[in-house]
């Protein structure tokens, strides 16, 4: 018998005998690996608007316009906050935190002793919120500034967060969404509606005012936590405007340095992907139909084209002017409506001072919108095509010079109307630091001297195409709305009064006029539930 240490000697030996005969070759070397690839950069969709951000000004920068012979003092401090800092389902959180600081009422004072005080000054104190900026503006005669001067910086600095006055305005804001919005302004319905349309899952999208849930869900707690991450002094521009001497100056900048310094890192906004060709019909009870209509656009103050698009855009319909195509051709002409304005940047009415486009409703996402309002239901697809065809027409055709020379001088005139007090001038001033267009209107009116119809008609070809448009229409009949639109098919129109046989002629072609909406992108929703969430 063998022993296990010879057992173990052969086994070694037979090892080493294997080894020698097949000795085993280095693997060869492998080859170096590529770097891992990176992801694909994304392209967005043709039509899509990527963000530009806008230019930032020094945290809490003063802009003077000083004035020594008025009496009249004007403040108005803009923060570069708004609706798209609102929370997800928190919807209408920035709006109710300004209007809680601005009318609730001080540590010093409740909200009707701040009324009170007021109301023997003679003075102003405004709040307003819109997508990115909220501005406090306020007014008051030199003589009480000091008194108001305290009331209103304690506005922000130490305001009385009152839960009685929480509820109060909260109610206040369902009470707009509910029975304001939804029932009855069927004008900011239709806006807010296409909003809603154009930036569908943006941070634009939903009402600044809130949505129906979003104001349910708020808390005190919310609102005062709120206010110290977006009411900062890195946020903040100062406009003071009148009888400003140094120590005004030294005063409102020292006082407002009790802001916190910094707050939320602002909100990066996505790439709007295009919408054109979609259509949503708001559907409540209604006697008329109300439409509007746009696009976003990369378009924006300081580009190069601004000032021949807006141009265009006053010829075809400026607000609440008889000087629109669209305004004599639909309604003049036809006795279709009331309204037919059209606009080159997002538009809110400054009221109490005009019929002017607010200030200080920068955005980093402009929209070009059309607006008509309130048509008879039988002709709001004519109505629709009337302006579409009108707004083609720019594009195939230059204004005439008779045509181009009057709207031109009703701009150089108009314009000026736009900036006739200092709270519009401050507030020109202030979009400026973040459009970077010093001087905007004097250089619109420069602009102007300098423009032909041909270049207007230039632009309008790079920047206004019908086919990017989306629609919203408010209306009862929305089921036969949106079967016109998917059919495609002419829409006669019949007058009460005998019409001129070029009228009827050009009728032929509106009532054929081919609208860009995709009929597998129609959408009827039931103005009851719109804003709801």
């Amino acid at each position: 018998m063998k022993t296990r240490a010879t057992v173990s000697l052969l086994l070694a030996a037979a090892l080493s005998l294997a080894g020698c005969a097949s000795t085993p070759k280095p693997p060869p070397e492998s080859p170096p690996r590529p770097p891992p690839a990176e992801p694909p950069q994304q392209q967005p969709e043709p039509g899509a608007v990527t963000a530009v951000p806008l230019k930032q000004p020094q945290p809490m920068q003063l802009v003077v316009q000083a004035r020594p012979e008025t009496p009249l003092v004007s403040l108005r401090l803009v923060f570069h906050t708004g609706s798209i800092d609102d929370p997800k389902g928190k919807e209408g959180l920035t709006a109710l935190t300004a209007k809680l600081m601005a009318e609730g009422g001080t540590q010093q004072l409740t909200a009707a002793q701040l009324l009170e005080a007021l109301y023997p000054m003679a003075a102003e104190l405004k709040v307003f919120t819109d997508k990115e900026m909220t501005t406090l503006s306020g007014r008051v005669h030199q003589d009480y500034l000091p008194a108001f001067l305290e009331i209103f910086t304690d506005t922000l600095l130490a305001p009385r967060f009152d839960p009685a006055e929480f509820e109060r305005l909260r109610a206040n804001a369902l009470n707009a969404v509910r029975n304001g919005l939804r029932s009855e302004d069927d004008e900011t319905l239709g806006k807010v509606g296409l909003d809603a349309l154009l930036y569908a899952g943006h941070p634009y999208a939903h009402f600044t005012g809130g949505t129906v849930q979003g104001l349910q869900s708020l808390t005190l707690e919310d609102v005062q936590a709120h206010a110290r991450r977006v009411f900062t002094q890195d946020r903040l521009v100062i406009g003071l405007a009148g009888p400003v001497d140094a120590t005004l100056q030294q005063t409102v900048t020292s006082r407002l340095g009790a802001l916190p310094a910094t707050g939320a890192p602002r909100v990066e906004l996505p790439t709007v992907p295009p919408s054109a060709g979609r259509a949503l019909i708001l559907q409540k009870p209604a006697l008329s139909t109300a439409v509007s209509m746009g696009f976003v656009t990369p378009l924006r103050r300081g580009d190069p084209d601004f000032f021949p698009v807006a141009f265009a855009l006053s010829n075809l319909g400026e607000h609440r002017q008889f000087i629109g195509v669209l305004f004599n051709e639909l309604r003049e002409q036809r006795g279709l409506n009331y309204g037919d304005y059209a606009y080159a940047e997002h538009f809110i009415e400054d009221r109490g001072n005009g019929t002017f486009n607010r200030t200080n409703l920068v955005r980093t996402q402009q929209d070009i919108s059309v607006w008509l309002r309130p048509v008879v239901p039988a002709n709001s697809v004519f109505a629709t095509r009337g302006a579409v065809y009108f707004l083609e027409r720019m594009s195939k055709e230059p204004l005439s010079q008779e045509r181009f020379d009057l709207v031109r001088g009703f701009l150089q005139g108009y314009t000026r109307l736009w900036e006739q007090t200092d709270q519009r001038r401050l507030g020109y001033a202030i979009d400026s630091l973040y459009y970077g267009t010093p001087d905007f209107l004097d250089a619109y009116r420069e602009a102007l001297k300098t423009m032909t119809p041909d270049s207007v008609q230039a632009a309008v070809r790079r920047q206004l195409q019908p086919e990017k448009l989306a629609f919203v229409y408010v209306t009862e009949d929305a089921r036969g709305l949106a079967q016109q639109l998917k059919s495609g098919a002419p829409s006669p129109i019949t007058y009460a009064s005998p019409k001129s046989p070029e009228l009827l002629k050009r009728d032929e072609t509106l009532i054929q006029q081919k609208l860009p909406v995709r009929p597998d992108a129609i959408q009827v929703v039931p103005a009851a539930e719109f804003m709801e969430r």
